[in-house]
């Protein structure tokens, strides 16, 4: 049922070439413990996958795992319900919130890295039409961290029509609680995060991303908007009511709909593939390491965004501004019952997407568990998905790390 593939190499040679990189691997003060020379028998993720798909938690789903830099994905199921096609670690998937992380967040980062955006000022002096009531209080770090008040949804696609209109709107809308007060989940605040890069840069965020981020990094299946030729190898998402038909090429959430599909929290579409590229450039950031330059296939060598070592472990650390809150800067951290599961480090930090899609990276192993799918293919209320990602966790980390339970 399922399609896998292993690499960078082939799977004759793979045993002794993860024994090579383990040997090659730089030491670090805090490196985690040493990769087994043994080729990882893959067949409970694979076999648990396959099932899950074939009892209709989503009609397919790509498992995609980079660990210390050598990589595996399988695929299965299909592209759609009604779309026979086989998917692999190519196929494209609507990222939803993803998004936040993979989108926005990077792009926060670059902006601090270059001074042009200051964590702890108030995101008035970025976006002075956000007023209110305790909106002086509010800051880009309060945002990121969930904290800012805000509340959590509002359908802005019922209520507008068109980008401008949807920032001015959610800019006039009151704070539920005061700011700091209470860990509460916010695309709200993801759109006035979108238009504090915008206005700091002038450049709309997807353009952004592409030049500084997704190009620089030959990440060429992601992005917004996807053009015409990636239709084949997009999974579709819903048989949408409010729009009528099949969403396909089409972002899911009505609200990024409306604001010509381009928003902090929602808009991506990416190949697993892809993501396995973001994460080991994460990793390695993490990591204080010093990227590569890379090009698009018709583009000049433009310099990977390299961020110093300790603004991405702020980034991906609890922030502690609520008690009791996982909540790092944009990105998650592991807690009990979330799809982290229950053996991935303290350190790690991931995020997940109402699309079905999650991502994990755990530093401490040098791991990225990338888990994409179409869920809501042919409608949302299929509730199947949201405990296959803990355990695919599970068993990814019982398959690679020595020391897990």
């Amino acid at each position: 049922m399922g399609h896998t593939t292993a690499g960078p190499v082939n799977r004759a040679g793979m045993a002794l070439f993860t024994w090579v990189v383990a040997a090659c691997s730089p030491t670090h003060v805090d490196s985690p413990a040493p990769v087994s020379p043994l080729m990882p028998d893959w067949h409970p993720v694979t076999r648990f996958l396959d099932s899950a798909v074939s009892a209709g938690a989503a009609p397919g789903a790509v498992l995609a795992v980079t660990h210390r830099g050598i990589r595996f994905v399988h695929g299965t199921g299909q592209l759609g319900a009604d779309l026979p096609a086989a998917v692999d670690g190519s196929t494209i998937y609507d990222l939803a919130s993803l998004t936040k992380v993979v989108g926005l967040t990077s792009a926060v980062m670059v902006a601090v890295m270059e001074g042009k955006l200051d964590l702890d000022v108030p995101v008035q002096r970025y976006v002075p039409r956000f007023e209110g009531p305790g909106k002086q209080r509010v800051t880009t770090r309060m945002l990121l961290a969930h904290a800012a008040g805000l509340p959590a949804w509002r359908p802005l696609f019922r209520e507008v029509a068109g980008r401008d209109a949807a920032f001015a709107l959610v800019d006039s809308i009151p704070l539920e609680v005061e700011p700091g007060t209470r860990d509460l989940y916010s695309d709200l605040g993801t759109i006035v995060l979108t238009q504090v890069i915008e206005g700091v840069y002038g450049e709309r965020l997807d353009s952004f991303l592409v030049r500084r981020v997704l190009q620089p990094l030959g990440m060429t299946s992601t992005g917004f908007l996807p053009p015409a030729d990636w239709h084949e190898r997009i999974a579709p998402t819903e048989l949408d009511p409010w729009r009528g038909r099949i969403l396909r090429g089409e972002v899911h959430d009505e609200n990024a709909a409306i604001m010509d599909g381009v928003s902090g929290h929602a808009g991506l579409f990416a190949s697993a593939e892809d993501l396995l590229r973001f994460s080991e450039w994460i990793i390695e950031q993490w990591y204080g390491g010093t990227p590569v330059r890379r090009s698009g296939s018709h583009a000049e060598p433009t310099a990977v965004p390299t961020f110093r070592r300790s603004a991405v472990h702020e980034f991906t650390s609890r922030q502690n501004l609520i008690p009791g809150s996982s909540r790092a800067l944009g990105w998650d951290t592991p807690s009990p019952g979330s799809s982290a599961g229950r053996f991935l480090s303290p350190r790690s930090f991931g995020h997940t997407g109402f699309t079905g899609t999650s991502l994990w990276i755990d530093p401490d192993h040098q791991l990225a568990i990338v888990l994409l799918s179409n869920r809501v293919n042919p409608t949302r209320e299929n509730q199947r998905w949201t405990p296959v990602r803990a355990a695919v966790s599970d068993l990814v980390m019982t398959t690679l790390v020595e020391d897990a339970p």
